[in-house]
C-alpha cells in the first residue's frame, strides 16, 4: 500500500474543512493557526485544552505571496456608536449587542503583489478553455470561479501606484468574493470577507471610544493615511500603528468591503436581537449595491475614518465611465473606487457549507446575470480551483 504523505493528509483534513466540519481540534498538528503549547511570547488565544490559536503566515500555493493572520479573541461589543459620538450618522445605530467567535484576521489588507495572482487567472482560465483543459461542468461548477477580466483602463486603476506593497484598490464586492473562494479552494482553509459586526469588532480591538485609540482623532497620523496626510493615493500596508490586536490599516487607507447590504436604518433590524452571533448578523444583499465598507479611506476626513462609520457603494456612481454593457461584475472605474479594497478573515470554527458559499458567491440576482452574460459571451474567465491548480498552471 503507498504510504500517506503529509501532503494528502493537510488535503484529507482540509476537505473537513472547507465542508463546514469541526475539525480543528482533532486536527490540531495539521491546520495553521494552531498549537499545542502557548507560545512564549506574541499574541495567543486559548480555545480548548491545551490548544491555542496563534499568529500564522502562509503562502498562497502557487505563489511566492506570503499572507500573515493574527489570532483574534472571541468576546462581546456593542457594534454602532453611542448617540453622544461626536460627528455621529444616523445609520450607526441604534447600538446592537453582538457575540463574535475567535477569528483569524489578516495583519493587514490585500495588497497588489497578491492581487495580481489573481487577476493573473483570466488569462490561465482561458487558456484552459481554449484547450479543453479542466472543464467546467454543470457536475464541478461548485468548486469554479470567475477570475476579473484585464482592466479596461489600467490608469485609472493605478494612477496612484501598483507597487507591491500598496493595497489594491477599485474591485468589486463580487471580485473580492471570488478572490477568497480561490484562496479557500486552492488553500484548504476557509478564507472569506467579514461581516460588518466582525470588522467593527476587530477595528476596536476592545475599545468603546470613536477610534481604536481613543476619542481624540489628533493622534490620527500616527494609525492611518487619510486626506490631510496622502495626497498621492493609498500608503504602503502596514506602515502605521496597528490597533490592540496587531491589525494594521483598520482606519484609514482603503475602505475594505463587508459581506453586507447598506441598509439606510442602520442596525434597526436586530435591535431586538441583542447577544446575535457576528455571523448572522448579516443583511445579504438582493442587488448589487448598496453594500457596505469600512474603514474609510485615504481620500476621507478624520470623522469618516472612525470605527462604527460606514459606507455605501454605489454602483451606478462607481461604473459611471464603464463603457461596457452589461457593466462589469470584477472592476469600477470611477471615483472614489480607488479607495475601495479588502481584507480577509478566516473563523476559526469553520463555517456551514450553506454559510460559507453565502460569503463566496454573490446573493445579488443582478449580479448573477451579469456574470452569467460576460461568460456567455466569451468576456469571462471562469476556472476551477482545487488543490492541483497550481501544478495545473504549471
Amino acid at each position: 500500500m503507498k504510504p500517506i504523505t503529509l501532503l494528502a493528509a493537510l488535503i484529507a483534513v482540509c476537505a473537513f474543512c472547507l465542508a463546514g466540519s469541526n475539525c480543528l481540534v482533532s486536527a490540531a498538528e495539521l491546520a495553521p493557526g494552531l498549537a499545542k503549547e502557548k507560545p512564549a511570547e506574541g499574541p495567543s488565544i486559548k480555545v480548548d485544552e491545551n490548544l491555542y490559536m496563534v499568529p500564522y503566515d502562509f503562502r498562497v500555493p502557487g505563489t511566492e505571496q506570503v499572507v500573515e493572520m493574527i489570532p483574534v479573541p472571541g468576546g462581546e461589543f456593542m457594534i454602532g456608536s453611542p448617540e453622544t459620538e461626536a460627528d455621529r450618522q444616523e445609520d450607526e445605530g441604534p447600538q446592537v449587542r453582538v457575540t463574535v467567535d475567535p477569528m483569524w484576521v489578516a495583519k493587514t489588507e490585500v495588497n497588489w503583489a497578491l492581487y495580481k495572482e489573481f487577476m493573473a487567472l483570466y488569462g490561465i482560465f482561458k487558456e484552459f478553455e481554449s484547450s479543453g483543459k479542466r472543464s467546467v461542468t454543470d457536475a464541478n461548477k461548485v468548486d469554479a470561479i470567475t477570475a476579473p477580466t484585464e482592466l479596461y483602463e489600467p490608469t485609472f486603476t493605478y494612477e496612484y501606484g501598483e507597487e507591491d506593497s500598496q493595497p489594491a484598490v477599485t474591485m468589486t464586492q463580487y471580485s473580492a468574493q471570488q478572490f477568497t473562494k480561490w484562496l479557500s479552494l486552492v488553500s484548504g482553509q476557509q478564507y472569506r470577507l467579514p461581516t460588518e459586526a466582525e470588522w467593527e469588532y476587530a477595528a476596536r480591538a476592545g475599545t468603546t471610544t470613536a477610534y481604536s485609540w481613543g476619542d481624540d482623532a489628533g493622534a490620527i497620523d500616527d494609525y492611518a493615511w487619510h486626506f490631510d496626510n496622502s495626497d498621492e493615493g493609498q500608503g504602503k500596508v502596514g506602515t502605521k500603528k496597528p490597533n490592540a490586536f496587531g491589525l494594521h490599516d483598520m482606519h484609514g487607507n482603503v475602505a475594505e468591503w463587508t459581506v453586507n447590504a447598506y441598509t439606510e436604518n442602520g442596525y434597526a433590524d436586530f435591535a431586538d436581537k441583542q447577544g446575535i452571533n457576528a455571523t448572522e448578523m448579516v443583511v445579504w444583499p438582493s442587488s448589487p449595491s448598496p453594500c457596505v465598507l469600512r474603514g474609510g479611506t485615504w481620500e476621507f476626513d478624520p470623522e469618516d475614518l472612525r470605527s462604527a462609520s460606514r459606507l455605501a457603494s454605489d454602483d451606478e456612481e462607481w461604473k459611471a465611465d464603464d463603457p461596457n454593457y452589461p457593466r462589469s461584475p470584477w472592476w469600477f472605474t470611477s471615483d472614489p473606487s480607488r479607495g475601495v479594497g479588502f481584507r480577509i478573515f478566516r473563523s476559526y470554527k469553520p463555517l456551514a457549507k450553506d454559510t460559507i458559499t453565502k460569503f463566496w458567491e454573490p446573493q445579488a440576482e443582478d449580479t448573477l446575470l451579469d456574470v452569467k452574460s460576460r461568460i456567455d459571451g466569451g468576456r469571462g474567465g471562469m476556472g476551477l480551483v482545487d488543490p492541483e491548480l497550481p501544478a495545473a498552471i504549471k
